[in-house]
């Protein structure tokens, strides 16, 4: 499960994270606080992926952080990790559930849409995901969702919320004000040239939890 005072949630991007600092670069994130690491990586070959994989859960569970695998319930299953982040177009909760087990952290992407987040909480998620909150140099395509969406999430679900989308130190304090539990960051951490110094001030942005 991943709880809600795990405020900051680090995505893995392999444009600002060639393989030859892969590693280094997530030791630095998760020396200063960053706790869950979703692993992203769309174009690796399978083998490369889920050789990186496994290589990150045990680094990220030497340090009591913990792993999610974007998209792919089967390569969270073999490489260890604690869960998986699903999209639109993913497997169905209860697959994801049926493979990963009872424990296992089950994120579902919910863009826009309380009435699907309120279906995938009924369905067995352990957390959803809103956004784009801003407008998002990864995503520069996906719609921004108003900061009121997530004070009706809040009423609504049980589970804990994530934001995602453009998030940065000197705005993630308004979305955890709105209703989020916790901020998912691309670039605003991977792309910084001080990436320790950039996840401190993220927790120090989201009201001085710590992930």
């Amino acid at each position: 499960m991943i709880r809600s005072d795990h405020a900051l949630h680090l995505i893995t991007d392999e444009r600002l994270l060639p393989r030859t600092i892969f590693i280094r670069r997530i030791k630095e994130a998760v020396a200063a606080g960053a706790r869950v690491v979703q692993l992203r990586e769309k174009t690796t070959r399978p083998r490369d992926r889920l050789e990186l994989a496994e290589e990150l859960a045990v680094l990220l569970h030497r340090r009591q952080a913990r792993l999610i695998i974007n998209d792919d319930p089967l390569l969270a299953k073999l490489s260890g990790a604690d869960g998986v982040h699903l999209g639109r177009e993913d497997a169905p909760v209860e697959v994801a559930r049926a493979l990963l087990g009872p424990s296992a952290a089950i994120g579902v992407s919910c863009y826009g849409d309380v009435r699907r987040a309120l279906e995938m909480e009924k369905r067995g998620a352990s957390y959803v995901s809103f956004g784009a909150c801003f407008p998002s140099p990864t995503k520069p395509e996906e719609p921004v969702v108003p900061l009121s969406l997530f004070e009706e999430a809040k009423r609504r679900l049980c589970i804990p919320i994530v934001a995602i989308g453009g998030i940065r130190p000197d705005n993630a304090g308004d979305v955890i004000a709105a209703g989020a539990d916790g901020v998912a960051v691309v670039s605003a951490v991977l792309g910084a040239k001080k990436i320790a110094r950039a996840v401190q001030d993220f927790q120090h942005a989201v009201g001085g939890k710590t992930p």
